[in-house]
């Protein structure tokens, strides 16, 4: 099964497409202007896509919204963006060809006045080095402690701007990222910014499967605003992901920095953006989920890869809520981690064991299970090690 991918303006929905020998079916990003409203999947047939197909597979809830952009649109003009300077930030480690990609995209932005940082987060080679040394103007910081987290706080610290956005090195930018996610910043009381994350390919079952099961683009294409109390601040895996988080550098101050024992890099994998956020809502801020913040991300292309990444997720899931509980006194994480198991865990092991599909293949939802079980553990271990590295 493979999947091509395009990005076309709404009103090009009903125009026949060819060039799609080699894939059994396509998915359209729909946009009015520079706003994604929509998608849909529609099958090809002999290397083409129907106009007509593509119209009658396009919702009802993609039309309202692009109406309403439309009326936006004509209506009301632009909102001014506000007069705060913005840093990109990707934080890496070993992928000179994601990072290349990455780069590229990041200097062809609609908005010019931003920086571009990388942090190389203890590098075995100099290949990063390189390849930002090849983008004029991009500014390249080694960070010797090994985690994500810990190349995370040294893009805050080092930027020099009021916000920092952060994105994947193995993520493209859209070129209307920066723009949409600096309009939001415009509320004071605004202190994260999320987006939308598409694939960026899905050329292979692995790849769909992990779009099926855990792909960013199921936010979907309205904007909502995060804060209590009407959102719980541990149930932060709604509002968005570090693959695509813009920061207001400020709130470290206020609330610390990203916890060094979290995510990619120690033992726990993952978790350090949802619990980042899980204290900027404890403190009474807002975060705001933006669509046209758009990115894409690449899949794991291999099945290994796909239960290894599925697996961290787990892991990173139940560490961040035990140094909730452990750091916090956050009581409230045994009740969101019944709520989850029995509401959402429970009957998805139960379907993937008894009927599996591409939305719950057994072997990736039994890895996120194990790795829910771990996620206590590692988050001990990797607490350890941080302290007895001084960085905690």
């Amino acid at each position: 099964m493979a999947t091509k991918i395009l990005d076309i303006p709404l009103e090009d929905a009903g125009r026949d497409r060819d060039g799609f020998e080699g894939y059994d079916r396509a998915l359209f990003l729909l946009r009015v202007g520079e706003r994604p409203v929509g998608q849909a999947t529609v099958p090809v047939t002999d290397g083409q896509v129907a106009g007509s197909r593509l119209s009658r597979a396009i919702d009802r809830q993609t039309l309202e919204l692009a109406a309403a952009t439309s009326v936006e649109a004509a209506v009301f003009a632009p909102a001014p963006l506000p007069d705060l300077t913005i840093t990109a930030a990707i934080c890496t480690r070993e992928r000179p060809d994601d990072l290349r990609r990455a780069l590229d995209a990041l200097t062809r932005m609609e908005f010019t006045g931003a920086g571009i940082l990388v942090i190389d987060n203890c590098p075995a080679t100099d290949a990063t080095r390189e390849v930002a040394a090849a983008f004029p103007g991009v500014r390249y910081i080694k960070e010797p402690n090994k985690g994500l987290n810990n190349a995370r706080n040294r893009a805050l610290r080092e930027a020099g701007t009021d916000i920092v956005a952060f994105i994947d090195d193995d993520a493209v930018a859209d070129r209307f990222w920066l723009k949409a996610i600096l309009r939001r910043f415009a509320d004071d009381e605004v202190m994260a910014v999320t987006g939308l994350t598409m694939p960026y390919e899905l050329e292979n079952d692995a790849q769909e499967d992990f779009e099926a099961l855990a792909g960013f683009s199921k936010r979907g294409f309205r904007g909502r605003a995060f804060q209590k109390p009407w959102t719980h601040p541990l149930a932060t895996g709604q509002i968005g992901a570090g693959a695509n988080m813009a920061i207001r550098t400020g709130v470290m101050a206020e609330i610390g920095p990203f916890d060094p024992a979290l995510d990619a890099g120690t033992a726990t994998q993952s978790g350090g953006d949802h619990e980042f956020f899980t204290r900027i809502l404890r403190a009474g801020h807002r975060i705001v989920y933006e669509p046209a913040a758009l990115n894409s991300h690449r899949h794991r292309r291999t099945r290994e890869e796909l239960r290894a990444a599925v697996h961290g997720y787990g892991v990173g899931v139940y560490a961040a809520w035990t140094r909730s509980f452990l750091t916090e006194g956050e009581w409230g994480v045994f009740r969101q981690a019944a709520g989850w198991f029995v509401h959402d865990q429970f009957p998805t092991l139960i379907r993937s064991w008894l009927r599996p599909s591409p939305a719950h293949p057994r072997d990736v939802v039994w890895a996120e299970f194990r790795g829910c079980l771990k996620g206590p553990g590692a988050y001990l271990r990797a607490r350890r090690l941080a302290r007895r590295s001084g960085h905690v």
